[in-house]
């Protein structure tokens, strides 16, 4: 017996040195200080139809980082009214509403267990000591104290989350799932999750509409683009650079062209792109629900060059994506023109520090103005999951290794 325990320890050994390797778990490293940078991110775009009583929410977000330490980023954007977070936990989730046994740990604001944050306003968390591995699911536990309290929350995460019942009180120390009766697929409050590292280089930010969103893929599967991304950096041999993916698409999010049922992509730039920790990278995917709203090409030019600007004037890599076909979507002749007229400034006149032909990777090559079948999702506008991974794969590592975090 006890030569095979013995053996069963070393075993563990090399499996967590092998996975150490591959960036999956945080080390010290006294040579390289720790910073913070975002491992997740979901962009707030309105309120819920729903409200909350007297009731605990437990959000599943999966962090494309390790590190030592989170911190969680909250968010009242669209509140007309102070919210009040009457408690917050922070635990390592291991199947549905379930968490890691001893893992859920309390999240302080100033030191103080509870917050309230002003309409339109967010908070950060202070840090929480965390051994997190990249890819794990870590759940955000909030107790929401008050009576019909308005929610801000992303529309379609693609993740289930779970809830309480109205007036059953605070479970955000919970480990067990039994009070969380209900689920949503909207991410309530929880806009970032951040990580202390010594070993990321920097957080890439997918900054788009609902194909960077996800319409189309898997829930709970995990297969958009940006996490075929993740993953490929996270077990590339070729380099140790480590990167942080962070989805901040929103179905139907334009660049410019009012009106639009989500803030404008000009006007949430700082909120979910410049704000966000360690950024480094920006992919920027969007326009095709402007044209598709009635925006000329030059209207979504000039958005476009607004956020090139304004990316690179805060220090960050901005690449460019072109748009995919959608001739037979509600899609007019003109609106196949405006879409080649943009492309055409994206592929060869724009200031991108790099462009990504998503185009030429799914169009149908017998009708390039027309979605491949095999990678559409059935309603001509989105990929679908088969999509997503060409699409996923198709990203050449090597655009982000000289582009470490500049902040």
């Amino acid at each position: 017996m006890r030569q095979r325990g013995r053996s069963w320890w070393m075993v563990r050994a090399t499996i967590f040195a092998a996975v150490l390797a591959l960036g999956l778990v945080g080390a010290a490293d006294a040579a390289s200080p720790a910073k913070w940078y975002a491992a997740w991110g979901s962009s707030q775009q309105g309120l819920a139809t729903e409200t909350l009583t007297n009731a605990t929410v437990r959000m599943i977000t999966r962090p494309t980082l390790a590190g030592t330490a989170v911190r969680v980023t909250l968010e009242n954007t669209f509140g007309t009214a102070p919210l009040v977070i009457g408690a917050a936990y922070v635990g390592e989730r291991t199947n549905g509403a379930l968490l890691v046994p001893g893992s859920n740990q309390p999240m302080t604001f100033g030191g103080l267990p509870a917050v309230t944050i002003p309409a339109g306003a967010r908070v950060v968390s202070d840090p929480v000591p965390m051994a997190v591995q990249a890819m794990e699911d870590v759940a955000v536990s909030l107790y929401i104290p008050g009576a019909n309290v308005a929610i801000t929350r992303h529309a379609n995460a693609h993740v289930t989350s779970y809830v309480t019942a109205a007036g059953a009180g605070n479970h955000a120390a919970d480990e067990a799932p039994a009070a969380f009766t209900l689920t949503t697929t909207a991410m309530y409050f929880v806009a970032a999750v951040d990580v202390l590292s010594n070993a990321a280089s920097g957080s890439i930010v997918a900054f788009g509409d609902s194909i960077t969103d996800g319409t189309g893929s898997t829930l709970d599967g995990y297969d958009r683009w940006h996490d075929f991304l993740a993953l490929r950096l996270l077990i590339d041999s070729k380099s140790k650079m480590r990167f942080g993916v962070v989805n901040e698409g929103i179905g139907g999010n334009r660049i410019i062209h009012p009106p639009a049922a989500s803030p404008l992509a000009v006007d949430r730039l700082d909120r979910d792109v410049l704000s966000r920790a360690g950024a480094s990278t920006v992919i920027f995917f969007e326009g095709t629900n402007d044209v598709a709203g009635g925006a000329t090409a030059q209207e979504v030019i000039d958005g476009s060059q607004q956020i090139i600007t304004r990316v690179h004037a805060a220090g960050l890599q901005i690449i460019g994506v072109t748009m995919i076909p959608r001739h037979n979507a509600a899609w007019t002749a003109q609106m196949t023109e405006y879409r080649h007229e943009i492309n055409d400034w994206t592929r060869n006149k724009a200031d991108y520090d790099a462009i990504i032909d998503f185009d030429a990777l799914v169009r149908d090559p017998d009708d390039p103005d027309h979605i491949n079948p095999v990678y559409d999702l059935g309603d001509h506008i989105h990929p679908n999951p088969l999509g997503y991974l060409v699409i996923g794969a198709s990203i050449d590592l090597s655009l982000f290794k000289n582009h470490g975090s500049h902040q």
